[in-house]
């Protein structure tokens, strides 16, 4: 049977033959800080894989929140830490079982438990790793990740378009949740992007209180197309 398209024009065209390429298409899924997502950002990351044909994923970091071991000021009323990690797992167990061949990109809460170890003087061989904790065992937990000469982190130090004037290749970060933004950095034999990807946390949630003050988080998540074309894609809430 003779594969029919759509017949599209200009740029339009172009982002559709980009799409039906043999290349890598990311989809790069914000902050979770589980279990202080939103429920409908698994939702909105499943559509977003489908509708851009994606074949890769990047979580960029704070997969989970750990708000029980916080270095900001912990809720008295919230839950312990046991209680806080196996409703974690539950709902992490839900983006595995739809995404169980991931890059994850470690974030400064992800490892709050294991600075709290290093400060107690506890050696990391007393310390599982993330995919045994998380009961994950198929992700790649990762400082960072490059992918068609695109560096992906958490973001710590910096946003992504500093880092990709710094690390002179483009970059993709989150870490900032009221950020979401695809910048170019163009030079006269060059050209390479910061892109801030937003996240999936839910504002209301008690462990969020530390940025109340903070303007709208930007829920959202991002897509790379072959290390060259990357934009946001957001949330409509």
């Amino acid at each position: 049977m003779k594969e029919t398209r759509p017949r599209l024009k200009g740029k339009i065209r172009k982002a559709y033959e980009n799409l039906i390429k043999d290349e890598n298409r990311v989809l790069v899924i914000g902050d979770l800080h589980e279990p202080f997502c939103l429920d409908c950002y698994l939702d909105f990351c499943k559509k977003t894989y489908k509708n851009y044909n994606c074949n890769k994923v990047v979580f960029i970091g704070d997969v989970i929140d750990s708000h029980f071991s916080s270095y900001h000021e912990t809720d008295p009323d919230g839950m312990g830490g046991g209680d806080e990690l196996d409703i974690a797992i539950k709902k992490l167990n839900k983006w595995y079982e739809l995404f169980p061949n991931a890059d994850v990109m470690i974030g400064n809460h992800d490892r709050i438990v294991y600075r709290k170890g290093f400060t107690a003087g506890i050696p990391k061989r007393w310390l599982k790793p993330f995919e045994d904790v998380l009961e994950t065992p198929k992700w790649r937990f990762k400082e960072s990740v490059e992918i068609d000469n695109v560096l992906y982190e958490h973001g710590e130090g910096g946003q992504a378009f500093t880092k990709a004037k710094n690390n002179m290749m483009s970059s993709v970060c989150g870490h900032t949740h009221t950020e979401a933004y695809v910048r170019f950095i163009v030079g006269k034999r060059f050209k390479v992007f910061g892109m801030q990807v937003g996240c999936g946390v839910d504002s209301t949630a008690y462990a969020t209180a530390y940025a109340k003050n903070f303007k709208k988080q930007a829920i959202g998540c991002g897509v790379v197309v072959g290390g060259h074309t990357a934009f946001n894609v957001l949330m409509d809430l």
